[in-house]
């Protein structure tokens, strides 16, 4: 079973540029795997302990993955488990909740 919503943290840096842009097309790590790295309610405190641990002033995006279509792919990732990847940009529209973590 697949997630209605997933979750992207960005840096306020990159919030910012994508209220600016209305679309986020990743960060340096997305842009080098070649697809959005997402992750669902579940995932989120475990990619915000791996990958954000010593990052200030987050953003954390809840993202409705269903205008997403077929760009929203599960694969295995972190420990086999199946995590959203976005192949293509995210658009403000998708964006349905903002939380911030400082």
């Amino acid at each position: 079973m697949t997630a209605a919503t997933a979750f992207k943290i960005l840096t306020a840096q990159q919030w910012a540029d994508f209220e600016r842009e209305r679309v986020f097309r990743g960060a340096p790590v997305d842009v080098a795997d070649g697809y959005i790295h997402l992750s669902t309610a579940d995932q989120l405190e475990g990619t915000l302990a791996k990958h954000f641990a010593d990052e200030r002033d987050l953003r954390i995006a809840e993202v409705d993955l269903g205008p997403l279509g077929d760009a929203v792919r599960w694969e295995e990732s972190r420990g086999g488990a199946l995590f959203p990847h976005l192949y293509g940009e995210l658009p403000m529209h998708a964006v349905v909740g903002l939380s911030k973590r400082d």
